[in-house]
């Protein structure tokens, strides 16, 4: 059927798209701010100003927000068909993604770029938000890079153990 080969592709591009998320977090929590925690202070949050800056590009978003919206679209499809084998497995990925990658983001990650990036380096107020950026932004990251990553391993549990176009269940 072809809903069930849309369901395949767009399990699959789930998979590659959290597992490419998961590594841009994982990046930042063991090379990028270990690198800025190396820097002066203001040379940090400079640093990170730009990134933040950078980062909201139509391909980094397009990646970021498309999964998330092929995730809303699986999710569905994992519920309407729920008795089928891997729909569980598919609204985890899904779950995990949705809230975990994009959720995070949106309530604590993107909140702490948006007070750097209105500090001025220099100044000792951006010396605190630094200090307090550096430790709970990273535990966030943390949460978003395990999340895209358990995501990517839900979707992949999906493909292997879904139904597929002739009825077999891989096993």
């Amino acid at each position: 059927m072809l809903i069930d080969k849309a369901t395949f592709v767009l399990t699959f591009v789930a998979a590659l798209g959290s597992g490419l998320i998961a590594g841009v977090f994982f990046i930042f929590s063991v090379a990028i701010i270990w690198a800025f925690e190396r820097l002066p202070a203001s040379e940090g949050i400079a640093a990170m100003q730009s990134i933040i800056i950078v980062i909201v590009n139509p391909i980094f978003l397009g990646v970021f927000i498309g999964i998330g919206v092929v995730c809303f679209v699986l999710a569905i499809r994992s519920l309407g068909r729920w008795e089928q084998p891997g729909s569980a497995w598919l609204l985890a990925g899904c779950l995990l993604y949705l809230i975990g990658s994009i959720g995070v983001t949106m309530v604590f990650n993107v909140p702490m770029n948006l007070r750097l990036a209105a500090v001025d380096p220099a100044s000792s107020a951006g010396q605190e938000i630094w200090a307090h950026f550096l430790t709970n932004w990273t535990v966030w990251n943390h949460v978003r890079m395990i999340a895209s990553l358990a995501a990517s391993a839900s979707f992949m549990a999906a493909l292997i153990y879904g139904d597929r176009s002739d009825g077999a269940v891989r096993r």
